[in-house]
């Protein structure tokens, strides 16, 4: 016996029969938690139904309610249950009534069995989290939320003015530092006992009690405390819309699920009678015995949420109508700007001045200087490299650039390590060419010998600056035509971005196609990035780089033939 199941239940109680019935029957004892809002009777008739497991126990009820510490207390319970009645259990994952799992049991505990000292639960500092919203980051930690989010509404949003304008903030306690995630985790016995009779767990639990949605903070929080080992993510798959409501499976993510690689997904509708007979059935199912790959339907969801927020070209609705602009063409010409390309690829300036038609300069807005082509110290327009003279008005640089060079397409690269008070005037330009690889930016320190403490400071830097330029880009307000391609989606298919590229600028010599630039070697690239997000920092732009072995790229895109009359 190696793993043990911690169960929140408060609706569809039938299907959560299903479920623990699935984990008892393969050897995994489960603890139970039915919120108290269920009646006495429903209550009743659901552990009646599971009266012949041996290996299931109900704990304490009480009443939970969503982003408040009722839920955190709940899992307590459970916890304290499970390691108490299962002394055999080595790992404990906490899960709701209608998380699936979508492998076979056996597999996922030979998988933590093979990591037995390792902890599964996703914790990153407030500053590198993505999916935080209304400016509630740190302040989670710093102001008080005695007042319901859904149900008092008006009193949460009130209460917390009157804090921010009377400056009042709470004392984080001595030795805590604050870390969020998502709340579904697998921890070792040895960390969540830890947690569980920490000493000072009556100051921290009271703590808690005030923090907003203390369930994506509190175990993320302490284990970092507790932990000898974690790998920051879950092996539940939980994925959120654009306005941070979890997407629901039904049963035409039949296969999509199956090739998430994933153990448990979260959360599964209920009356999804293809998916549970699918994954709960006891047919024989091949063991893959892959690493949990939740990038593989990460694009997919990506471009659900794309086309959801944004539409399509040409189709309004009201629900999205765009706002009118009154800017015209800041700049004379087009021009083109390349973000990534010079960190991932050897000379890539150098090829790419070789076979298009354009001049080609390195990162005109670098901190030392401005790197025009060729590494002249002046260019038209009576622009010099300085970079004193070129921040004292960035965008006057541009357009001047522009202006002085029509009839001469332009090319220069730029990336977070820039003056980044230029995003939002080549985004508004409806001249501006951009093609974002993002998350390139941390090739160079992959490769760079500097001190890990240093590279996880900068990376979490470059992240914050670039996701900043790449809100600009995606806004309403851009003008500029743009495209972004992960780090990860742009490895595996280099071939059709850079083709990309090429056609909008235009080649020298139209028949032929010219042979790409070399790659920077990306081995252990994958293992850098879990590095990091070991150390607490979420490495979120690059895509899914699986930790346990590198991305090959798949077949290359043929390039279109160009017609010579």
């Amino acid at each position: 016996m190696s793993l043990g199941i911690v169960m929140l239940v408060h609706d569809a109680l039938d299907r959560a029969e299903q479920l623990v019935r699935h984990w008892a029957t393969h050897d995994c004892p489960v603890v139970v938690h039915v919120d108290a809002y269920v009646t006495q009777d429903d209550f009743a008739n659901f552990t009646a139904a599971l009266d012949d497991l041996d290996n299931v126990r109900f704990c304490k009820r009480r009443h939970c309610e969503w982003g408040t510490w009722s839920l955190v207390a709940a899992s307590q319970t459970a916890s304290e249950a499970m390691l108490e009645t299962f002394p055999d259990v080595q790992h404990v994952l906490l899960a709701s009534g209608s998380c699936l799992p979508l492998r076979p049991i056996s597999e996922m505990r030979a998988y933590l069995s093979n990591r037995s000292q390792t902890d599964f639960i996703e914790s990153a500092t407030t500053e590198d989290v993505p999916w935080t919203i209304g400016g509630l980051d740190i302040e989670r930690f710093t102001l008080r939320f005695p007042f319901s989010w859904k149900r008092q509404r008006r009193l949460f949003d009130y209460y917390v003015s009157i804090q921010r304008k009377l400056d009042l903030k709470r004392t984080i306690p001595f030795g805590l530092i604050p870390h969020l995630g998502s709340q579904w985790w697998c921890l070792t016995r040895a960390t969540l006992s830890a947690i569980l009779n920490d000493p000072q767990r009556p100051r921290f639990d009271q703590y808690f009690r005030r923090v907003w949605i203390p369930d994506e903070s509190y175990y993320q929080t302490l284990a970092r405390r507790h932990s000898s080992r974690i790998e920051s993510r879950s092996l539940t798959l939980s994925k959120f819309d654009f306005q941070g409501k979890p997407h629901v499976f039904y049963d035409d993510h039949l296969q999509l699920l199956r090739r998430s690689d994933c153990f448990v997904a979260r959360k599964a509708w209920r009356y999804a009678d293809k998916l549970y007979d699918s994954f709960l059935s006891d047919q024989p199912t091949v063991v893959t015995g892959a690493e949990p790959n939740p990038g593989k339907i990460d694009r997919i969801f990506t471009k659900a949420i794309e086309r959801r927020t944004k539409g399509r070209p040409g189709l309004y609705m009201p629900s999205r109508f765009p706002r009118d602009g009154h800017e015209g063409n800041i700049t004379a010409a087009r021009y083109t700007v390349l973000e990534g390309f010079s960190e991932l690829f050897d000379g890539f300036e150098d090829w790419l001045a070789d076979v298009v038609s354009a001049r080609v300069h390195g990162h005109l807005f670098a901190e030392d200087k401005a790197h025009f082509a060729g590494g002249a110290p002046e260019f038209f327009g009576a622009l010099t490299d300085s970079a004193k003279l070129r921040d004292y008005n960035p965008k006057a640089f541009l357009t001047n650039l522009i202006w002085n060079t029509r009839g001469e397409r332009q090319c220069f690269q730029y990336g977070p390590s820039d003056n980044q008070d230029l995003s939002w005037v080549m985004a508004k330009d409806t001249n501006a060419r951009i093609y974002v690889v993002s998350g390139a930016w941390a090739v160079p320190l992959f490769h760079s010998n500097r001190n890990f403490s240093d590279i996880r400071r900068e990376a979490a830097r470059l992240q914050k600056l670039e996701s900043e330029h790449l809100t600009v880009l995606r806004s309403g307000h851009a003008r500029a035509r743009t495209q972004i391609w992960s780090l990860a989606d742009f490895v595996l298919n280099p071939t059709e971005p850079l083709q990309t590229v090429l056609d909008d600028i235009g080649l020298r010599q139209p028949g032929a196609l010219p042979k790409l630039p070399k790659m920077k070697p990306l081995q252990g690239f994958g293992q850098f990035l879990q590095d990091l997000k070991n150390q607490g920092m979420h490495p979120y732009l690059m895509g899914d780089f699986p930790a346990g072995h590198d991305l090959v790229p798949t077949a290359r895109i043929q390039r279109k033939p160009y017609l010579v009359k």
